[in-house]
């Protein structure tokens, strides 16, 4: 039976913690907030647990959930080929609204879903949610909502929608705790660093510009790897500027479709319903909450006039064809905690 525990008050928080960790034991769901949503938890090594999550938001295997850790130092049981770009990322931005797609573990015997061998992390920044991971252990979490929905914002919201197929429910009040009842609270910024160059796959709570401050380099979503040229000043084959976003991309901007993840994840790979693939090698995340669609738009042909004959322009130089852009697939406006760190969570 459903039990909801108010935890502004030490007592009904010490009993709310304590069945919490009870029902993660038996593989059965919580939900509690995070400094973005609220989220919906599991053990990320019960195979049974995840897919109860799964179930519960009404997703399917191919938006696996992102996994909170108590602290920084648990990525390495959890990852592995993890570059100084992540690491100064996690130092900079854990606890907090980041979520960090990297190599998993061979070694762990765990199925979050279909990951491509890789997993979503975030250190949520949460005195509630790290009190709850420092009792379990690493969690599956995705945004607290059916798949398609805002994600909850409160405790009672996330009954609303989860209702019976969650064990415990615990209240921390509103979240994020400075936001308004109507402010749209924003899912974490999912970052891949599988590749050679750290990526945004979907834009959150964290900036570009802050991101930029520890990482130079790293790609804003849908920008392409610049191309080398020979000859060129170092310094600009080596740094992404964002003049090198592709423009033979069509559309408009990625726009948030479901309540981001993370999404409650935050959850992450991008949960509310979106995958996210950077090159092959990326696993899908519970990215919930931006989705851009990525097209090349057809070359323009030579100008004629009527009448005339055409006259063929001589081609300049041909410069070598950039490297295809990252695809994120569909992504939740707040199912934010992403992406697909391989999405969801908060």
């Amino acid at each position: 039976m459903t039990s909801s525990y108010d935890c502004s008050t030490e007592e009904t928080r010490f009993e709310g913690l304590a069945h919490a960790q009870r029902a993660i034991a038996e593989q059965q769901c919580i939900v509690f907030p995070t400094d973005t949503v609220y989220g919906i938890a599991a053990d990320a090594f019960s195979p049974l647990a995840v897919r109860l999550l799964l179930a519960a938001k009404g997703r399917s295997r191919t938006m696996p959930p992102p996994v909170l850790i108590p602290r920084v130092q648990t990525m390495d049981g959890l990852a592995v080929d993890i570059g100084d770009d992540a690491r100064r990322l996690a130092e900079k931005f854990w606890p907090g609204a980041l979520t960090l797609i990297l190599h998993a573990q061979p070694s762990l015997e765990w199925d979050l879903g279909e990951t491509k061998g890789t997993v979503a992390l975030r250190v949520p920044d949460d005195e509630l949610a790290l009190e709850i991971l420092a009792r379990t252990g690493p969690l599956a979490v995705s945004s607290a909502n059916r798949s398609g929905q805002p994600a909850a914002q409160t405790a009672a919201n996330a009954q609303e929608q989860l209702a019976e197929s969650v064990e415990v429910y615990l209240d921390g009040g509103p979240r994020p705790a400075e936001s308004g009842s109507d402010e749209v609270a924003l899912p974490s910024t999912i970052v891949d660093c599988t590749g050679s160059r750290a990526r945004v796959v979907r834009q959150g709570a964290i900036a570009l510009e802050d991101l930029r401050d520890v990482v130079p380099s790293i790609l804003a979503f849908g920008q392409e790897v610049p191309v080398w040229q020979p000859g060129a000043d170092s310094a600009l084959n080596a740094t992404a500027s964002e003049e090198t976003v592709s423009e033979e991309t069509t559309g408009a901007a990625p726009a948030a479709e479901d309540a981001p993840e993370t999404s409650a994840e935050d959850g992450a790979a991008a949960p509310g319903a979106t995958e996210t693939a950077a090159d092959d090698t990326t696993a899908l995340v519970d990215t919930t909450d931006a989705t851009a669609d990525e097209t090349t738009a057809a070359t323009t042909p030579a100008a004629t006039t009527p009448d005339a004959p055409v006259v063929e322009q001589p081609a300049e130089s041909a410069a070598p064809e950039a490297a295809p852009a990252v695809e994120t697939e569909d992504s939740q406006r707040q199912d934010a905690e992403t992406p697909r760190a391989a999405g969801s969570e908060s």
